[in-house]
């Protein structure tokens, strides 16, 4: 009997890990990048006394790369046949000179497809994004990436954030993250962590630049370089560079690009010169090297969080995942409170 019940269990287990695994993956076709996450450790570290900002009590998994063109496509494709809170921009075509993201068809049949002739266009990053559309795409990796589906209740509108048509301004910043969030746009405390803390205990120090680097990056287009970022017009022709290009630059955590290609959306709240937003971080290809500095990265003015600028990208953070006692608490429970064939009591 005992052995039966740990193969159940051992079932149970595998079943529920697969479970997870499939709804909280999102792969893309081959030749193009999938959502990959680092995980930010070093809990209850300190703030960088410069900024006071980068303290968090918890670790948490912040995404490689910001989110892409085929990756939001894919979205697109998943949820917007109609669009109803415009999740597409018509400057996803036309921002850029040589790549995009197109809208095809009439509403209830709309269809998307990155376009271009840029190398690697599939693979940069989505620009032209809204706050609302950030968490909209967060709300459809919580909801396991459901296809076929419109804009609603179970896909876009609940999840991470309880949006529920929020499409204005001040809608947009009554909307708060979801205590049960998996995937959620970053705070403005774990961006700048996952950007500049050293790492390796809980006092270590801040880097200047999101490359671990106190000296300012170069920006010339080489994936081998060990201090390089995408800023000042590096790329005059195409502007963006595919996601992680800069190869030999990675941040102190294994994230790219945290530095210059475009500005990244945080969920923290802000206002400055008397105009309420949500922070954003991290500069932009067209900026001068001195906006990649830690003391500097936040956007000089609130930026309105219904808007879609061509700057404004995302990247999604993940929470920690399931530990193995958690799995095996789990599936405990599925087997009525048997575990390894002992019945599990608990004192009150």
């Amino acid at each position: 009997m005992r052995l039966c019940i740990r193969g159940w269990l051992a079932g149970a287990i595998a079943l529920l890990a697969a479970s997870l695994a499939s709804a909280q993956v999102f792969n893309m076709p081959g030749g193009q990048t999938s959502l990959q996450f680092v995980s930010v450790g070093d809990p209850g570290n300190v703030a960088d006394p410069a900024t006071g900002l980068g303290a968090v009590g918890y670790t948490y998994r912040m995404g490689r790369c910001d989110v892409t063109l085929a990756q939001y496509a894919a979205f697109l494709n998943a949820v917007a046949q109609t669009d109803t809170y415009g999740l597409y921009s018509p400057g996803m075509a036309t921002d850029y000179p040589t790549v995009g993201i197109a809208q095809s068809g009439s509403p209830g049949s709309y269809n998307y497809s990155v376009i271009g002739a840029a190398a690697g266009g599939n693979n940069m990053p989505v620009f032209d994004i809204t706050w609302g559309d950030a968490a909209r795409f967060c709300n459809w990796l919580q909801n396991g990436q459901p296809t076929n589906k419109p804009e609603g209740i179970g896909t876009t509108e609940t999840g991470a954030y309880t949006l529920n048509g929020s499409n204005t301004p001040s809608a947009l910043l009554g909307v708060t993250r979801n205590a049960a969030a998996d995937y959620f746009i970053p705070s403005e405390n774990e961006w700048y962590k996952a950007a500049y803390y050293v790492g390796g205990g809980t006092n270590a120090g801040y880097w200047q630049y999101p490359t671990k680097s106190n000296s300012a990056p170069g920006n010339v287009l080489s994936t081998t370089g060990s201090n390089n970022a995408n800023y000042g017009s590096a790329d005059p022709t195409n502007c963006l560079t595919p996601v992680g290009y800069f190869a030999g630059s990675p941040g102190p955590y294994g994230t790219f690009d945290q530095g210059g290609e475009l500005y990244q959306w945080t969920d923290t709240p802000i206002s400055a010169y008397g105009y309420p937003g949500f922070a954003m971080m991290g500069s932009a290809w067209d900026m001068d090297g001195g906006y990649l500095q830690s003391d500097n990265t936040v956007w000089p003015w609130t930026p309105d969080p219904a808007a879609q600028y061509y700057f404004s990208g995302f990247r999604v953070a993940e929470a920690p995942e399931p530990s193995t006692l958690c799995l095996l608490a789990t599936a405990s429970v599925l087997l009525g409170g048997t575990f390894l064939g002992r019945r599990m009591t608990r004192k009150v």
